[in-house]
């Protein structure tokens, strides 16, 4: 049985996903799992180090999961990033 989430947590979840960047990388991540900062950076046409600091607070939420490959960074979503994916797809065409 799963354990039902506080406010606290939830909290930490959604100011996950407070941002149009934050948002944008969320939905990039779930076309292509595990995609490099600099893939993501490329993609949405942004300095990387202000990638590499939204995906830094998205990781934080719990949101996506880094992996390291050698010198890069590779990131995927969570199973509450997939959640909140789902969530985001389906509230954006409501």
């Amino acid at each position: 049985m799963r354990k039902i989430k506080d406010a606290k947590q939830l909290e930490r979840h959604f100011k996950g996903v407070a941002n149009h960047h934050r948002i944008n990388i969320l939905r990039l991540i779930a076309r292509r799992e595990s995609i490099s900062v600099e893939d993501i950076s490329e993609s949405l046409k942004c300095n990387p180090k202000t990638i590499s600091e939204h995906t830094r607070r998205l990781v934080h939420a719990g949101l996506i999961h880094k992996k390291y490959k050698g010198r890069v960074v590779m990131q995927s979503l969570s199973p509450y990033g997939k959640i909140l994916h789902d969530f985001i797809t389906t509230f954006q065409h409501s």
